[in-house]
């Protein structure tokens, strides 16, 4: 597996080496999904040269997590055509997990979730995802299309049906019935303020290993505001990084990734947010499993941490 010439955080070689390192970074950047404003393409890029500004040791764990091993391979080639295009994720996806590297995708609209997730599937034999987004997700088609960005939630539940959804705040009418009828675990962002849904009680019930996709349209414009379709109302920084944290606390996260921002040319904050999320959520991870007694924290990178 080739490493990028651009690699998160800017780390330097004996931190950014594939052999080594325990994380592996998978920019995505396609957009064909998509069914509003353009940019995502340009996202991954984004998230990559914001992260080179961030600050490595992280003041709430008082680590620095990068010292397992960050390394962000090239891009997969990018096909027009969806199919081959997931075939293509899948793959690539594939034979990094192979050599047991935790993946972090970054896309790319929200359709690129799914070849990673199968390749992920297979690797773990049983999978449990979970959601944060702004929309369900759930339509079966789109615009014509099986591979639309709102479509990825019900390719995933082909792939397992052991799914929670939070901070949705948009659906169709079908998609609204299919919850209903199908008894699906969706927490909309109202119930999740007012305390109507319980989230804790939802993820336990959630079988190990985990999953979790978030697509940036889940913050609020305050966090991030470039996305391809921005709804009102979401979650705060620290709502959302405090859920994250129980997350990974309480379950098994065996990969993530991040999607839907969308480049846009005087919008500095948000691609800063996402490579700080991204940060963020590795360190639950390392910290989750230090905490498990699984590991001890790293001072560099040893290879493989969490397979």
């Amino acid at each position: 597996m080739k490493s990028s010439s651009k690699q998160f955080l800017d780390l330097g070689a004996e931190f950014a080496d594939f052999k080594s390192a325990a994380i592996a970074i998978l920019p995505v950047p396609y957009e064909g999904g998509r069914s509003w404003g353009a940019g995502a393409a340009r996202g991954p890029d984004a998230v990559i040269d914001a992260s080179q500004h961030l600050e490595l040791y992280d003041e709430v764990l008082r680590r620095e997590p990068f010292r397992m091993g960050i390394v962000t391979v090239t891009p997969p080639n990018i096909s027009s055509d969806p199919a081959v295009l997931q075939d293509t994720i899948y793959q690539c996806s594939k034979a990094i997990i192979q050599q047991d590297k935790f993946v972090v995708l970054i896309g790319g609209d929200h359709s690129v979730s799914s070849g990673y997730v199968k390749a992920l599937h297979e690797k773990c034999g049983q999978l449990s995802a979970i959601q944060l987004d702004a929309h369900s997700d759930l339509r079966d088609t789109y615009n014509g299309s099986s591979f639309s960005h709102a479509c990825v939630m019900s390719r995933i539940r082909e792939l397992t049906t052991d799914t929670l959804q939070i901070g949705i705040r948009s659906m169709s009418s079908e998609e609204a019935e299919r919850i209903k009828r199908e008894g699906l675990m969706v927490c909309t962002m109202s119930d999740y303020r007012s305390g109507g849904f319980d989230v804790a009680g939802a993820i336990e019930r959630l079988p190990d290993p985990v999953f979790i996709t978030v697509d940036v349209d889940v913050f609020d414009w305050s966090v991030i505001r470039s996305t391809g379709t921005p709804e009102p109302g979401g979650f705060l920084w620290d709502e959302a990084v405090s859920l994250l944290q129980k997350i990974f606390i309480q379950k098994n996260v065996v990969g993530f990734d991040i999607v839907e921002l969308a480049y846009a040319e005087h919008d500095l904050n948000s691609p800063f947010a996402v490579a700080k999320l991204i940060y963020k959520m590795l360190g639950f991870k390392l910290a989750a499993d230090v905490k498990r007694g699984a590991l001890n924290w790293p001072d560099k990178p040893r290879g493989s941490l969490f397979y």
